[in-house]
C-alpha cells in the first residue's frame, strides 16, 4: 500500500475542492484524486450566475480554478487519477486509483453524477459525430447550423440559451408540454428568436452518414413519427451518480445516490459522502460546497476521537 493519508477525497468538483480547503486549513494530511477536470462538471457552464460573491457572474472554468487554488494554497494534495476500487476497514481505508494505492484513515465521497443518456439507436455511435453532452465544449462547432437539445430542465434551456449565440435553429425537444426549468431560464429562452419548442415528443432515433443528420421522433400524445433534420444533438436529460463502486458497501437509494446523515456520514464510521452524489442533494454549486465543508468538519471529528 501506498503512502498514507488521513484524508482522501474522490471527486473535484465544488463539494471535493471544498472539503479539501477545510481539510488542509485545519492541517490534516489530504489527497484529493479527480479523474477528469478540477473543477467537475461546473466547468461546462460558461457563466455561473448564483454563486455567491460574483454579481457579474463567473466562469465555471474559473470558479474551479479559484477553489482549487485556494485548497492548495492550504496544502491540499491533488492527483489525476481514475479510483477503481475502494476497502473500507476499521484502521486504513484502501483506495486504489490507476495511478496506484493509498491508504486513508478517512474518505470523503464527492464523486458527483454523470449526464443520462438517451439510450436509442445512434446516441453512442455518433458521439463526436454530431451527438454531445456540453454544449460549451462543442456549440462552436454548429455555428450556422440548426441543433437540437433534448431535455425541459434548466441544464437544457441553459444549454439552448448558449447555443443559440451559434446555431442559426435550436429546437428544444420535451417529452411533456411545460418545462421544468426554473422561470428566470424559461423567460429568456422564450424571447430568443432562435429557439424553438418541440412539445410532447421523444427521440426514438439518431440517424446519420458518418455524422448526424437526422432525427426520428415520436409524439408522446398521438405516436405520430416525424423526422427532424439538423446537425447536432445535444443530451440534457438529468444525470446519474458515479457510485457504483459502493454498491453493496454502502446503502444507495434506488436512482444509485449515497445516502447519508445531514452531517455527510454514511453506515461506515469515517466515510463521508457530499454533493451531486448524495442522496436529495440540490444539484447546486453552492450546496455541495456547503456539503463539502460539513463532510469536512464531520471527518475532523472523526479523526480527533
Amino acid at each position: 500500500m501506498g503512502k498514507t493519508y488521513q484524508v482522501v477525497i474522490i471527486g473535484g468538483g465544488p463539494a471535493g475542492l471544498t472539503a479539501g480547503l477545510y481539510c488542509a486549513r485545519s492541517r490534516f494530511n489530504t489527497l484529493l484524486i479527480e479523474k477528469g477536470v478540477i473543477g467537475g462538471q461546473i466547468t461546462n457552464a460558461e457563466q455561473v450566475e448564483n454563486y455567491p460573491g460574483f454579481p457579474k457572474g463567473i466562469s465555471g472554468i474559473e470558479l474551479g480554478q479559484l477553489i482549487h487554488e485556494q485548497a492548495t494554497g492550504y496544502g491540499l494534495e491533488t492527483l489525476l487519477a481514475e479510483v477503481t476500487k475502494a476497502v473500507p476497514s476499521q484502521r486504513h481505508n484502501l483506495v486504489s486509483t490507476s495511478e496506484g494505492d493509498f491508504a486513508a484513515e478517512s474518505i470523503i465521497i464527492a464523486s458527483g453524477s454523470q449526464f443520462r443518456k438517451l439510450g436509442v439507436p445512434g446516441e453512442d455511435k455518433f458521439v463526436g459525430k454530431g451527438v454531445s453532452y456540453c454544449a460549451t465544449c462543442d456549440g462552436p462547432l454548429f455555428k450556422g447550423k440548426t441543433v437540437s437539445v433534448i431535455g425541459g430542465g434548466d441544464a437544457a434551456i441553459t444549454e439552448a440559451l448558449y447555443l443559440s449565440k451559434f446555431a442559426s435553429s435550436v429546437k428544444v425537444i420535451h417529452r411533456r408540454s411545460q418545462l421544468r426549468a426554473s422561470k428566470i431560464f424559461q423567460e429568456r429562452a422564450m424571447a430568443e428568436p432562435k429557439i424553438e419548442f418541440i412539445w410532447d415528443t421523444v427521440v426514438t432515433q439518431i440517424e446519420g452518414d458518418g455524422v448526424v443528420k437526422q432525427l426520428m421522433l415520436k409524439s408522446t400524445k398521438n405516436a405520430k413519427i416525424s423526422i427532424l433534420e439538423l446537425a447536432g444533438v445535444f443530451v440534457a436529460i438529468g444525470s446519474e451518480p458515479n457510485s457504483a463502486q459502493w454498491r453493496g458497501l454502502l446503502p444507495l437509494d434506488e436512482a444509485g445516490y449515497i445516502i447519508t446523515n445531514e452531517l455527510m456520514e454514511t453506515r461506515i464510521p469515517g466515510i463521508f459522502a457530499a454533493g451531486d452524489v448524495r442522496h436529495n442533494s440540490a444539484k447546486q454549486a453552492i450546496t455541495a460546497a456547503g456539503d463539502g465543508a460539513t463532510a469536512a468538519m464531520s471527518a475532523e471529528r472523526f479523526l480527533s476521537f
